[in-house]
């Protein structure tokens, strides 16, 4: 007799079928003496929409709402260009895995299909719609290099077993159906104009979108203050320099600028004295392994063009090639069983090393701790070394790679000094600062040649006379938060913003061991595309930005629960909870339908007001002016930029939307400021922000630098030229 394995995708089917050494490759599955193994693309089935439950439903009517559905109900994944129909590809491999499962030579069948709770759902949709009798066992792996498969099929687990994982999965998914469906639909006819678009309302999406709407309300009321620092450069007697800055109880930022030149005219004629010095050696430990969320953190803060969906897809096809581990994991250390695996790996990887003989495996708590993982093990290279990557594989890879082999090197070390200089005549109530800081062992940081800042301070003994050679009185400015990147947004929806400010810190760690979040690993970097493609928030280099829309739906919509991160944290460990059998599927889901049906009604009974009006008919583009570039096409608003009509044929003019010239004055090109450039050769632009804060106007010119062949603004006053930036 045989068993039927099913996987989640054909690569892991391919995986699995090479680790067994079965080469018989049909239509939809590998088949061998005692195995035969098939795949799922991810979901194959998917919930009824709510018209195949009730025709009605089919016309969106304010009065059919809530709608909850007595049982929940299954179908083909619809086809993603036409969702009234089946997907083709879907149902064919369904009809091929029910007809393996249903042979006579069958006795067993394995789910195969990731060991998350997406996973779970995605092998019981598809093999308890079977309706077998059969036996049905849990195959869960963390990697698929071929030791570990084999060495799983030798200890399957009874598919029962994982019942509270498929619980969990299932909530996941009929109270997204619920919220989704209900809410979105109430939220369309009650606050746009228009059809064939829908107002999008989600669980996980509207929380995200109010941490970026928080961070840009803080930026927009944010009022910028003037403060004053003042530093001295002494000398020592050996003709040595160093810089000092004044401190008066604990404070260096000073408002009152008479202070600091009262302190400067106490300064005259007077000499400085080393009051105090301390030197401290210091050891500095590698950052944690990565979980999914810091290695997203990671690449797309330091590599342009990078998104945290695309770190996972990449990531995704490294573990299906089997060079990494489960990537979609919020751990960030290993457990315990692993030390044998990692102790092999790290050999393997620091065969070449120059640097090998600093390379020590050591089994310690901070990277082993069984009692820090939750569910998956932080992210790990396996014995596998890739023979050729793609340079985007390279990336993810290399940064997974040399995260791991920095655990094992030496903690890296420094001297850091604290000298306090005191100037005893003044009479003054403060005294001088100065912090240095010397690398003394490089350590982990060899990895991946991590400079080290450092600032060398004379070698100064208690009492020292040194001289005053030079003061200085400076002027600053407080400057406002900084919009959330993709690596700080993910962070907060870690943690639901507990414990973010420091990414290695315990307290994060403990956040995220408790279940409070928003989303999961697996799904934040599709929530966060998901609200650039709907329109609510924007990218604008590496900084994420709520769009018009996205601020009116914050500030409008009823429900404001759902932009709470600690109701949303709550709903999230709940279901970590029900994973971990301390609570019921059936309680959550009723409260889940009964905080639905009430918020429907909320819709229902609030102020209508418009947030979106959506036109079917196709509007013709309005020309704005010829354009300057190749002199026959016209100038066309498009969804990024203002562009040529003749782009088709090579035309390159744009002015682009997110330009970052206008976006460093918080502004954005308009058709009519467009019109103007084209027609008159300039703009009157008002309401432009200094970096200062304050506004301004001015007259804007985007013209061509001939000898370099792109084109620059340019700002003038008044007619008379006073700045000029250029932009390539």
């Amino acid at each position: 007799m045989k068993k039927v394995i099913i996987s989640e995708k054909p690569s892991v089917a391919k995986n699995i079928a090479d680790a067994l050494k079965i080469k018989g490759k049909q239509d939809g599955f590998y088949e061998g003496e005692s195995y035969i193994i098939t795949w799922a693309f991810g979901h194959l089935l998917q919930l009824y929409d709510a018209k195949d439950y009730d025709a009605k439903m089919a016309k969106w009517n304010m009065d059919n709402f809530p709608f909850i559905p007595e049982q929940f109900k299954y179908k083909v994944k619809s086809d993603p260009k036409d969702r009234d129909k089946e997907d083709f590809g879907a149902k064919k491999q369904l009809k091929t895995i029910y007809s393996l499962i249903r042979r006579n030579d069958v006795d067993g069948i394995v789910s195969a299909c990731d060991f998350d709770r997406e996973g779970q759902l995605i092998g019981d949709s598809i093999i308890y719609n079977s309706r077998t009798g059969k036996q049905v066992y849990r195959l869960l792996l963390n990697e698929w290099t071929p030791a570990e498969v084999l060495d799983g099929l030798k200890s399957l687990k009874e598919n029962s077993e994982l019942k509270p994982l498929q619980d969990a999965g299932v909530s996941r998914q009929w109270a997204d159906w619920a919220i989704g469906i209900n809410l979105t639909s109430a939220a369309t006819l009650k606050y746009q104009k228009g059809s064939g678009k829908a107002l999008n309302i989600g669980r996980v999406l509207l929380p995200t979108l109010k941490i970026i709407y928080d961070r840009d309300m803080e930026i927009e009321r944010f009022i910028p203050e003037t403060y004053f620092k003042f530093t001295a450069l002494f000398k020592t007697a050996r003709n040595e320099h160093y810089e000092g800055t004044y401190q008066a109880g604990g404070e260096e930022k000073f408002k009152d600028k008479a202070e600091l030149e009262a302190v400067q005219a106490a300064l005259e004629g007077h000499s400085g004295m080393i009051a105090d010095k301390k030197v401290e050696k210091k050891r500095e430990l590698p950052p944690f392994l990565f979980n999914l969320s810091n290695l997203q953190g990671f690449i797309t803060s330091k590599y342009k063009g990078w998104t945290s969906d695309k770190v996972l897809k990449v990531a995704q096809s490294l573990y299906e090639k089997k060079y990494i581990t489960y990537p979609r994991t919020a751990s960030s250390v290993l457990e315990e069983t692993l030390a044998g695996k990692a102790a092999k790996v790290l050999n393997i990887l620091k065969e070449n090393l120059p640097y090998k003989d600093e390379v020590v495996f050591t089994k310690s708590r901070r990277v082993f701790d069984s009692s820090r993982v939750e569910s998956h093990s932080a992210i790990m290279p396996t014995y596998m070394i890739p023979k050729s990557l793609t340079a985007d594989e390279a990336i993810v890879y290399n940064a997974i790679k040399n995260r791991f082999i920095m655990q094992f090197m030496p903690a890296a070390e420094y001297e850091e000094t604290k000298i306090i200089t005191s100037v005893p005549e003044s009479g003054l109530k403060g005294d001088f600062v100065s912090k240095g800081r010397v690398q003394l062992v490089e350590g982990w940081k060899k990895v991946e040649k991590i400079d080290s800042k450092e600032t060398t301070l004379p070698n100064v003994q208690l009492n020292e006379q040194v001289e005053i050679a030079k003061t200085d009185l400076s002027s600053h400015v407080t400057k406002p938060p900084k919009h959330h990147t993709e690596k700080t947004l993910l962070r907060v929806m870690e943690t639901c913003g507990k414990g973010h400010e420091e990414e290695d810190s315990e307290e994060m760690m403990e956040s995220i061991l408790a279940g409070y979040s928003i989303g999961t690993p697996a799904t934040r970097a599709e929530t966060i595309k998901k609200l650039k493609d709907i329109g609510y928030i924007e990218a604008q280099n590496k900084n994420l930005l709520c769009t018009s829309l996205g601020k009116r739906l914050v500030e409008t919509f009823p429900v404001r629960e759902l932009f709470d991160l600690e109701f949303t944290g709550r709903l999230e460990k709940t279901l970590s909870d029900i994973e971990k059998r301390k609570v019921k599927k059936d309680d959550f889901l009723e409260m889940i339908f009964g905080f639905t049906s009430e918020s429907v009604e909320r819709i229902k009974s609030g102020k209508a007001e418009i947030l979106q009006e959506v036109s079917r008919a196709r509007k013709t583009a309005e020309v704005l002016g010829k354009c300057p570039e190749c002199g026959t096409g016209g100038i066309i608003e498009g969804q990024k930029g203002f562009g040529c009509s003749n782009w088709k044929s090579g035309c390159k003019f744009v002015v682009w939307k997110n330009d970052k010239f206008l976006a460093a004055l918080k502004k954005k090109p308009t058709a009519t400021m467009v019109k103007s450039l084209l027609k008159k050769g300039s703009a009157n632009v008002k309401g432009l922000t200094s970096k200062k804060g304050s506004k301004f106007d001015a007259i804007l010119r985007y013209e061509k630098d001939v000898e370099k062949g792109y084109y620059s603004w340019k700002m003038e006053f008044d007619n008379k030229p006073k700045a000029a930036r250029k932009r390539k």
